[in-house]
């Protein structure tokens, strides 16, 4: 047995979230604590498409998809708690949105969200992106759970 410390083994974000590429936007857990926090990685490598017209010559990440990427990282939190299996999270409202500083191809996102409030109606979480150690994005918002049964 190996003297340094094995890293705990985590669900990838597809086995609680029903979000698919290319709009999962959360590519590993690095901690989780079921139904209070989790913190996700999202490794921006340039060839995401949005990149191309966000901006041309420029590429910057677009804003809503960083509040996005923190949602679905509270949404992994909340969906391993295991009181809300079969349920969907959606949003209810976003507050205190703000945006530090861009974020380019090659970034990576570190995604920390904090559940404030769970029942089984719904929610309040809180989140923040960084880039090496620096705000880029936090954000407030609330949720609601729907059945998470395909419609037909």
């Amino acid at each position: 047995m190996s003297d340094t410390a094995r890293e705990p083994d985590f669900p990838h974000p597809e086995e609680l979230l029903p979000h698919r590429a290319p709009f999962l936007l959360v590519d590993e857990i690095v901690e989780l604590e079921p139904g209070k926090s989790c913190v996700g990685l999202w490794h921006l490598s340039g060839d995401e498409a949005f990149f191309t017209g966000h901006f041309p010559g420029r590429p910057t990440l677009p804003g809503v998809l960083m509040v996005e990427a923190i949602a679905q990282t509270a949404g992994l939190a909340a969906a391993s708690a295991s009181s809300l299996e079969g349920k969907l999270a959606l949003f209810g409202g976003i507050d205190k949105a703000r945006f530090r500083r861009q974020v380019i191809p090659g970034d990576t996102l570190r995604l920390e969200a904090t559940i404030d409030r769970l029942s089984t109606r719904g929610g309040r979480a809180r989140g923040t992106a960084t880039v090496n150690g620096q705000v880029v994005c936090e954000a407030s918002m609330m949720f609601l759970f729907a059945d998470a049964k395909p419609v037909d």
